[in-house]
């Protein structure tokens, strides 16, 4: 079942924002919507970012809340995201990224099965870390009206974890949005992407980043404030 991410403001102490992200060069602003490019038909690139490691605006810090979303994730593709509030990018200065899609790290305050984890403050004996792949973008496919955030984590939960809280570490850019004919279409470009991430974060200057103790940095009650409101 589709999570969704409510965000809020990470500490800019721990890791400097960037507000200077990539933006689709025919709009002044990455909200505003464009036509979704075509599907290539040249080979896709194994790896995505350069093999030095991440480099500006990357990494970028989100956090926020899980909650519920629309259910498409698991129910028609079978690959569950967490949907993340637009407004959340404002909230987090990031308005302006270019919709596509991008991978990195995810923390969560769970087990590795999704049970849901007491205690806090980075002492990384609570929640578990692992790799996810997330677009940005217009849904051209479900020809959505608003621009929406979709994270997909790589690991088979048992369970949900609503209100489960997370922290996201994006540290590059996998492709543009496409549009497609067909289901199918999307679901095997989202397993292709899924690959890429993969790849790309067993590199060893992406790996280490696992263990920024930022991604185990879960603030309090302002995440359960941000689903009340």
């Amino acid at each position: 079942m589709p999570r969704s991410l409510s965000i809020t403001n990470s500490d800019p102490a721990k890791i400097p924002r960037q507000n200077n992200l990539p933006i689709p060069p025919s709009s002044p602003t990455g909200q505003q919507k464009q036509m979704p490019a075509h599907h290539p038909s040249r080979p896709r690139s194994p790896l995505a970012g350069p093999s030095t490691g991440p480099c500006p605006p990357f990494p970028i810090p989100l956090s926020g809340p899980i909650v519920k979303g629309f259910g498409r994730g698991s129910r028609e593709l079978g690959i569950p995201t967490a949907n993340i509030p637009l407004a959340g990018l404002s909230v987090g200065g990031h308005e302006e990224v270019e919709s596509g899609v991008y991978f990195g790290w995810a923390g969560v305050d769970v087990d590795d099965q999704g049970r849901r984890q007491k205690g806090g403050g980075g002492d990384g004996n609570v929640g578990g870390v692992w790799p996810m792949v997330m677009s940005i973008g217009w849904n051209p496919f479900y020809k959505n009206s608003v621009r929406s955030v979709e994270v997909h984590i790589l690991h088979g939960f048992a369970q949900d974890f609503y209100g489960a809280r997370m922290n996201l570490l994006i540290l590059g850019f996998v492709r543009p949005e496409y549009d497609y004919v067909d289901k199918e279409s999307l679901v095997e470009d989202i397993r292709a992407d899924i690959e890429v991430a993969r790849r790309s974060l067993e590199r060893e200057a992406y790996a280490r980043l696992k263990d920024n103790p930022y991604l185990l940095q879960f603030e309090g009650g302002e995440h359960e404030q941000e689903i009340a409101n």
